[in-house]
């Protein structure tokens, strides 16, 4: 009787595994969660006039020939209308192919990614050395946290403009090295030590937020794991590569990924400490761009724009592989 029943309100098999449409679909969740979407609104349209139109049209001119001379733009009372015409992915090829693609692009490409990696590990290491110092048990340890995280707290600005005045031929710096008669290096002239100093000064900045990022996750780390593994007869070595770095496989992650987007578009400790139109061979892909869109006559608009792009493509490309790197390494953890 009850099979006799099921079979008679049973749906057909063409019927059983059809799907609602996308706009069905649509009407159901805007009837469930329209609260949710009613909140979210106004973001999404910050966003998109804050971000997304900037970008579509940062997208468009890479397409063009855009540059100051042929842009619309308005003197006086007079308007005038722009000029530029579509040249497709030009730019691009010309940025990565052309006759200068190695003086424009390759050689800040390589430089920029090597100040990433140069600043990014310094920052982790130095900011893990220090974090595991402040969680050890000391006396005025709030003092020491507050003054190694004064770097962070004072503006950038601020920070640098000191830097250059210290660096300076007749600087702070020179006149202390010239006192123990060791050389004077040109920081802020020689390519070397212009570099040199650019890591230095970054790291110098960046150094306190991953120190308290990490010394965050120190302290979120069970005790008691120290405990068994010193009870085992684990040393400080053994202790440290088997209970605190796993323990701050989380938090690592996050700020080395957060450390590297940062860095490879770090603008104002380049473009603060050198300006734009020193230091060519210091200069990292984003302080390039922005010398090709505004520092120099007529402003090539495209380029500059096409740069940006090819910027956000790099980090895209990175941030996918990092996540997939994670992703196998947790997998062959478990």
């Amino acid at each position: 009787m009850t099979v006799a029943v099921e079979s008679a309100t049973a749906r057909p098999p063409g019927e059983r595994g059809r799907r609602p449409g996308p706009l069905q679909r649509l009407r159901r969740s805007w009837e469930k969660h329209w609260y949710a979407y009613a909140m979210i609104a106004p973001v999404v349209v910050v966003l998109g006039v804050l971000v997304g139109y900037p970008l579509v049209r940062g997208f468009y001119l890479t397409l063009t020939d855009a540059n100051s001379l042929n842009s619309a733009r308005t003197i006086g009372v007079n308007h005038i209308d722009a000029t530029y015409s579509f040249v497709g992915l030009d730019n691009y090829r010309d940025i990565l192919f052309g006759p200068t693609a190695y003086d424009r692009f390759w050689s800040h490409f390589v430089w920029t990614v090597v100040w990433t990696a140069l600043c990014v590990l310094l920052h982790y290491a130095i900011g893990l050395g220090l974090a595991l110092l402040l969680n050890r048990k000391m006396r005025g340890r709030t003092v020491y946290r507050l003054l190694l995280i004064l770097p962070w707290a004072v503006p950038t600005f601020v920070t640098v403009f000191s830097w250059r005045v210290l660096l300076a031929d007749s600087g702070a710096l020179n006149q202390l090295l010239g006192h123990l008669h060791l050389p004077q290096p040109a920081w802020l002239e020689d390519t070397f030590w212009q570099r040199f100093a650019a890591v230095m000064v970054n790291t110098w900045c960046g150094v306190p937020f991953m120190m308290v990022s990490l010394l965050g996750g120190l302290q979120s780390i069970d005790s008691s794991l120290y405990e068994a593994a010193e009870m085992d007869g684990a040393n400080a070595w053994q202790r440290f590569r088997h209970v605190t770095l796993p323990g701050l496989r989380s938090v690592s992650s996050t700020v080395v990924l957060l450390g590297v987007i940062w860095t490879f578009n770090q603008f104002n400790i380049i473009f603060l400490l050198f300006g734009q139109t020193s230091a060519p061979d210091a200069q990292i892909l984003v302080t390039w761009a922005y010398r090709l869109g505004f520092g120099q006559q007529p402003r090539d608009y495209a380029q500059s724009a096409a740069y940006g792009v090819l910027l956000l493509s790099i980090l895209t490309v990175f941030t996918s592989v990092y996540f997939r790197w994670l992703k196998r390494n947790d997998q062959l953890a478990v």
